[in-house]
């Protein structure tokens, strides 16, 4: 895309923001030279990209990328087999431990689901590092002027023994001033180093009173800084050490230079790729400052940008606006009032598509959708130039000239004022010639202007639309909104009278206006009121519908709920019948073997045989006390406990008989219709003699809890209410302990259920089962 026309858009002013975000001055150069593509797929490719990574930031945090120092001249001379100095080596490192550390903040915790981020998983796997060439830089070297005493045993060695003599110089020379014969000549009882050698200061008239050597002299002259002789040797001795010491830190640095020299290639590809991330990150986090998104990126060659705001103004203060072109129209007239935002909406336009094309995320709907144009061109501002002498007129038509020469069908053009600075009856018709060119060509085109004969043209022709830049007459400012399909109203009457020029002036330039003007006007005003209510309708409508839609979805939660309440107190009902069948069986079963292996009288049969009936008369009761009494509606009362046949399970009465001759029943938590015909009366709510039984109610209440309670496929909300009802039944039977059933899932529902038997004053302990028992599934309950 040509550079000039993007400035226009101030497409640079993007990147300078996100060249802020960088880190890297790889990173920093690659946003300095980028351009918009025109490919779809590498498009598409950059925006994921960037999606993922401004998703990363949100689960992760920001990518550990610091400021990298420039390593071309290093890795240059790595591949020519040159030694590094301390400096270089330690930049070289930093490299190897930024890649090291990105590659951990991808990859690091297997935990974390990366399917997500398949777009960065490439460059994050690319990435080259060595630990132990990393260690072996900063172990060796301290800053760039200190290597450290263990980078080798020899340099230890040396310095080691440096030190010593140091020590024993300093030991001579403190003697040497302090002593009775020799301090009278000493300037200051200091010792200190000149040219590389222990000296001390002596008075310039007492010079010829030391042995030794003269090694600098004050600048006033005044003090000589001497080495005695009794330490000319020891010096020397340093000297020759320090020598060995640079011969032997510069085989240091060539050791550990020689190491990089193989991966210097490596090196190179990995400053590429964190450059790469650094642009991908600094994209992320600007796109997230604007709250950008991704937009869809279509072939039919429209757009449709919805609450679309312009990056550049305070997001306080900015207007979003909705931007349609392509689809019943390809040239868009955008006429109203000076700073109604006309302009604005052509920069954002073409601003959000130039964002989107370099792989930047837009501060739009999720919804909005472009399509990829080869080149986006735009005349906007006032290009008058002193220099070349030409009028605003001439720099415009210059601009136009050029785009009308470079326009394709599928091009993007963004026209500020199309012939303005001349003749308006001129100018306006050349507008429309210039509008008519473009058409034909199949461009794009969005034009502000504020020609009436523009408006006019638009409401009579195909393929042009009409639209305006809303302005509040009322309060005298803009309102910035855009409104496709109106063009602007004439405010100037309305405008001059709110701020108090007579009426007789404005009757009197009324009266100027041609019959056919005013109609026009009259006709515009009309369509842009009926416009005005049918979109304060429209936004009515949305409001009311998505009320609505929340309500169904709400209810749709319910029944979904009561379905699963339904589901468990039938299952829990089965449950308990196959308990009661069981223990029927194991009666039958011991009776029969008394039978079998006893020889009884008569009477014991007897007696056998009406214990097995009893047991049988119980157990088929199904502990529900169920009569044989069917409900009739006059038997009917509110809170009334029936047994329903069609649940199996004991019901409380929550209304009378409806038409239908059905009744509201609650079962458990959960409320539904029931026929009469499925009610029954249950005997303890009929009137009965007074009569004794030495059963404890434990006794038949662990008859008929079951010891297993299936929560499955319930969220922990919807859970919780079961176990609590459950918990409470468990204990007034008296079971010692019982069995829930959660599955093992994610284990969210384990865990609720877990939280709350620890508060649950009924529960002594409890355990996830073992092996046979269900293990991670299943939760044994042990109660006090």
């Amino acid at each position: 895309m040509y550079q000039k026309y993007l400035e226009k858009i101030e497409y640079s002013k993007i990147l300078k923001i996100i060249e802020e975000y960088c880190h890297t001055y790889i990173g920093i150069e690659l946003i300095q030279n980028t351009l918009p593509s025109t490919d779809k797929l590498e498009v598409e490719k950059q925006l994921l990209e960037t999606e993922q990574a401004t998703n990363l930031i949100i689960r992760k945090g920001n990518i550990p990328i610091g400021e990298i120092s420039n390593i071309d001249i290093w890795i240059k001379n790595l591949k020519s087999f040159n030694s590094l100095s301390a400096k270089a080596l330690l930049d070289v490192a930093y490299i190897l431990k930024t890649s090291r550390l990105s590659n951990e903040y991808f990859f690091g915790d297997e935990t974390f689901d990366l399917s997500d981020f398949s777009n960065l998983t490439d460059y994050f796997s690319a990435l080259y590092f060595n630990k132990s060439l990393e260690n072996l830089v900063y172990s060796s070297i301290i800053d760039e002027y200190t290597i450290s005493d263990d980078a080798s045993p020899k340099l230890s060695s040396l310095r080691r023994t440096r030190k010593n003599l140091e020590q024993s110089v300093r030991d001579k020379l403190s003697n040497f001033i302090h002593s009775s014969t020799y301090s009278k000549y000493v300037m200051d009882a200091i010792i200190t180093i000149k040219n590389d050698r222990f000296v001390i200061p002596v008075k310039d008239e007492a010079k010829n009173q030391i042995s030794g050597s003269i090694i600098d002299v004050s600048a006033s002259g005044s003090t000589v800084y001497i080495e005695p002789s009794i330490v000319f040797d020891l010096n020397n001795k340093i000297n020759n050490l320090k020598i060995e010491e640079s011969i032997e830190i510069e085989k240091i640095l060539k050791n550990i230079s020689l190491k990089f020299f193989p991966i210097a290639h490596n090196l190179e590809e990995t400053l590429n790729i964190l450059g790469k991330l650094d642009v991908i990150f600094a994209k992320a986090s600007y796109s997230r400052k604007i709250n950008g998104v991704k937009p869809l990126l279509n072939d039919e060659k429209y757009i449709t940008l919805n609450s679309a705001r312009h990056p550049l103004i305070d997001e306080n203060s900015v207007v979003p606006i909705d931007i349609t072109l392509g689809k019943d129209f390809t040239s868009l007239l955008i006429t109203g009032p000076n700073t109604g935002g006309k302009t604005v909406t052509l920069k954002t336009t073409g601003l959000l598509c130039a964002m989107a094309y370099s792989g930047i995320l837009i501060p739009a709907k999720g919804d909005s959708s472009i399509c990829i144009f080869d080149n986006i061109f735009a005349d906007i501002g006032d290009e008058q130039s002193i220099q070349e002498s030409l009028s605003t007129f001439s720099s415009h038509m210059t601009n136009i000239v050029d785009i009308l020469k470079l326009a394709t069908s599928n091009s993007l053009v963004l026209l500020d004022e199309l012939g303005s600075g001349t003749d308006p009856l001129e100018g306006a018709n050349l507008a429309i010639s210039i509008l008519e060119k473009l058409h034909s060509i199949g461009s794009l085109t969005i034009c502000t202007t504020h020609y009436p004969e523009l408006k006019k043209y638009a409401l009579v022709t195909e393929g042009f639309e009409n639209a305006s830049s809303d302005f509040d007459i009322e309060h005298l400012k803009p309102t910035y909104k855009l409104l496709i399909g109106i063009p602007g109203k004439s405010n100037a009457f309305a405008i001059s009278k709110k701020l108090g020029l007579s009426n007789d002036i404005l009757e009197r330039a009324q009266s100027l206006l041609k019959e056919d003007d005013i109609n026009i006007e009259t006709l515009l005003k009309s369509i842009y009121d009926d416009k005005l209510k049918l979109e304060a309708e429209k936004e009515k409508i949305i409001k009311n519908s998505n009320q609505v839609e929340l309500l169904r979805k709400s209810l749709e939660r319910d029944n979904s709920k009561l379905d699963l309440e339904a589901k468990l107190t039938i299952e829990n009902a089965k449950n308990k019948a196959k308990e009661i069948l069981l223990d029927a069986k194991d009666e039958a079963n011991y009776i029969i073997k008394e039978l079998n292996t006893k020889n009884l009288s008569a009477s014991q049969a007897n007696s056998l045989r009406n214990k097995l009936n009893a047991s049988l008369n119980t157990l088929t009761s199904n502990n529900m006390d169920v009569s044989n009494n069917t409900l009739s509606e006059k038997d009917i009362s509110i809170g009334q406990k029936v047994f329903n046949s069609k649940i199996n399970s004991e019901a409380t009465i929550l209304t009378l008989p409806n038409k239908s001759g059905e009744v509201k029943i609650q079962v458990g938590f959960m409320t539904m219709n029931a026929k009469l015909s499925d009610l029954s009366i249950l005997k303890s709510a009929l009137p009965q003699k007074e009569k004794h039984s030495n059963v404890s109610y434990s006794n038949n209440k662990a008859k008929a809890i079951s010891s297993e309670l299936n929560v499955i496929g319930l969220t922990v909300d919807e859970a919780i209410p079961f176990v609590d009802k459950y918990i409470d039944d468990c204990y007034m039977a008296g079971l010692e302990h019982a069995r829930i059933v959660h599955g093992k899932g994610t284990g969210k529902l384990r865990a609720g259920i877990h939280s709350f038997l620890k508060r649950n004053q009924h529960v002594k302990s409890f355990r996830l089962g073992t092996f046979g028992e269900g293990e991670m599934g299943v939760t044994i309950v042990y109660f006090k």
